[in-house]
């Protein structure tokens, strides 16, 4: 678990991959106003919850519980980035006493189903590392070079990034067991239930290559009151491509 910055508190939860370092850059940004509780998913390092074929999707709201928990925290904003965001939505579905705002940033949408070509590598995920990996890449690379344009931040970026990855790898079977167990709930029952102010944030359509913007933007319509932020010039990345930009974002939503 990583606990920084002072302020009002925000829980960030990382995406499929499951690493919380692989967000350090959004965390360093927001920790300048927010104090800022994060960590890995069940299943990585650090985490004592498992992480097995038996786990439900609904011990990750155990989790969530476990981490404010740790921190000494009754309740707080909660942002979720992409998978997480799903993780953020069930939790303030069924923890509204705890939850103060949420954030579903570039979130899949409440029937997400893998893509078949997602769904064969989720199935043999071994043999389907290589693919994903290549798949990856190029889409980094398209919204690295909008996001920064010039060459010398692209290397510098490119190159912290890589170091994170390296640092915290990915685990493609944790990857594959935590997208199905996404595919088999029903999170547009979960959005009724929530109550707190929620924010719901996506990249431009053209750059977001992973989750389609009207997936994630289906949740303005079954949230009530839910409010949508564009994030400029951003796809899927933005949040560690961009992070001040998304510390500005998630400032106005907090402050407002």
């Amino acid at each position: 678990m990583l606990d920084v910055g002072s302020g009002p508190t925000l829980l960030l939860i990382p995406g499929i991959q499951g690493r919380w370092e692989w967000m350090r850059p959004t965390i360093d940004a927001l920790a300048r106003e927010f104090r800022v509780i994060t960590a890995s998913l069940p299943g990585e390092p650090g985490v004592d919850m498992r992480f097995d074929e038996g786990t439900h999707f609904d011990a990750l709201v155990g989790h969530i519980d476990a981490v404010l928990d740790a921190a000494g925290v009754t309740d707080a904003v909660i942002c979720g980035v992409s998978f997480g965001g799903l993780i953020a939505l069930r939790y303030a579905a069924r923890r509204s006493h705890r939850v103060r705002g949420l954030i579903l940033v570039s979130t899949p949408g409440p029937r997400w189903k893998l893509k078949p070509h997602l769904a064969w590598c989720a199935r043999w995920p071994t043999l389907g590392t290589p693919l994903f990996a290549f798949s990856a890449v190029r889409r980094y690379w398209t919204e690295l070079r909008t996001i920064h344009p010039g060459l010398p931040a692209q290397f510098s970026v490119s190159a912290a990034t890589s170091w994170r990855v390296v640092k915290a790898p990915a685990i493609p079977y944790r990857m594959s067991r935590r997208a199905r167990l996404a595919e088999a709930q029903d999170f547009e029952a979960d959005c009724a239930c929530v109550t707190a102010p929620t924010l719901v944030v996506t990249g431009e359509r053209e750059l977001d290559q992973v989750v389609p913007c009207d997936e994630t933007m289906r949740y303005l319509t079954l949230i009530l009151g839910a409010r949508f932020q564009l994030f400029e010039r951003t796809g899927h990345l933005g949040t560690v491509l961009a992070p001040e930009r998304f510390a500005a974002i998630v400032s106005r939503f907090m402050n407002g």
